[in-house]
């Protein structure tokens, strides 16, 4: 699992200290796992899962298992989020961590629902 868990850092781009940051799992832990003094209880293992935005059956084996209960409703959907994710400017709409101003969620916050009027064909001016 740990070389997994090293793939994905490199995938993305992170440390392990902005994961420990980002789920509360201590540096420690990952130094534990990777010099085989302790396995990752389940957990953990969820809350890495889903900071990578990938399933346990992955994290484990490093093979995703097919399933046709997607988050997304569409590939093209999933394959933007995906972009979006993997993007280090673009990552915070994925990565909200408990140290994020709460101006910076607000503006978040309004954009999506912009984003969602516009898609919906509201007009912000006159909000019809």
């Amino acid at each position: 699992m740990y070389e997994i868990f090293v793939k994905l850092l490199e995938k993305f781009d992170v440390t392990a200290y902005r994961v420990s940051k980002a789920t509360g799992i201590a540096g420690s832990t990952f130094t534990d796992w990777k010099n085989g003094r302790s396995t990752p209880k389940q957990d953990k293992l969820q809350k890495i899962a889903d900071y990578f935005g990938v399933s346990m059956e992955y994290l484990m084996t490093g093979k995703e298992e097919q399933s046709d209960n997607s988050y997304y409703l569409n590939e093209e959907t999933a394959k933007a989020a995906q972009e979006i994710f993997e993007n280090k400017e673009l990552r915070m709409l994925f990565d909200v961590a408990k140290d994020a101003d709460a101006e910076d969620l607000r503006a978040l916050h309004s954009m999506a629902l912009a984003l969602k009027r516009k898609e919906r064909g509201y007009d912000d001016d006159t909000g019809c």
